[in-house]
């Protein structure tokens, strides 16, 4: 065997070994690892409907993206983070993962949502309102959108602004 031939060979050796790992997951077992963020618009909306609340979808990269991982650990899991969602927002999880493969439904909801928010880059994190017409469809009100943020402050103050001129323009 040649080097060329050795190289080719453990080059697709790997690429088979990554293909294997991105590993099915059931619906129930990826809405239990999303611990206080909801993977279903549907459901999002029906809570926003009760609570008056603004949804805020993150649009991320969680087993791969490192901006992803840092807001995740720095932002999300924070205490503050969570008592101030917990108040002002429907938490809802968009993921684009690379090592799991998550369940059609979740996986074709979210390249929709990608779609209709023009998403670029991860993370991206969108605070919006839906309607629903008689259809079913949804219409998108925006509030804003914001990325990666050192702190819980820093976060949720940009997203403070967001949902004061919701209730500007609403005229609360």
């Amino acid at each position: 065997m040649n080097i060329k031939t050795i190289l080719f060979t453990l080059l697709s050796v790997f690429m088979l070994g990554a293909t294997v790992q991105a590993q099915a997951i059931a619906l129930e077992d990826y809405k239990a690892k999303n611990e206080g963020w909801e993977v279903n618009i549907d459901k999002a909306y029906e809570m926003s409907q009760k609570t008056g609340k603004p949804i805020l979808a993150n649009f991320t990269g969680s087993d791969w993206c490192g901006w992803c991982k840092r807001l995740d650990k720095s932002v999300f899991h924070t205490e503050e983070f969570k008592k101030w969602a917990a108040d002002n927002v429907i938490l809802l999880e968009l993921d684009f993962p690379r090592r799991m493969q998550l369940p059609a439904e979740i996986r074709k909801q979210n390249a929709n949502l990608q779609r209709a928010f023009s998403i670029t880059g991860y993370p991206t994190i969108w605070v919006f309102d839906l309607d629903k017409d008689e259809a079913g469809k949804y219409a998108i009100t925006a509030l804003g959108k914001t990325g990666y943020a050192k702190t819980s402050i820093e976060f949720t103050d940009a997203c403070d602004r967001m949902i004061a001129n919701r209730k500007t323009e609403q005229g609360e």
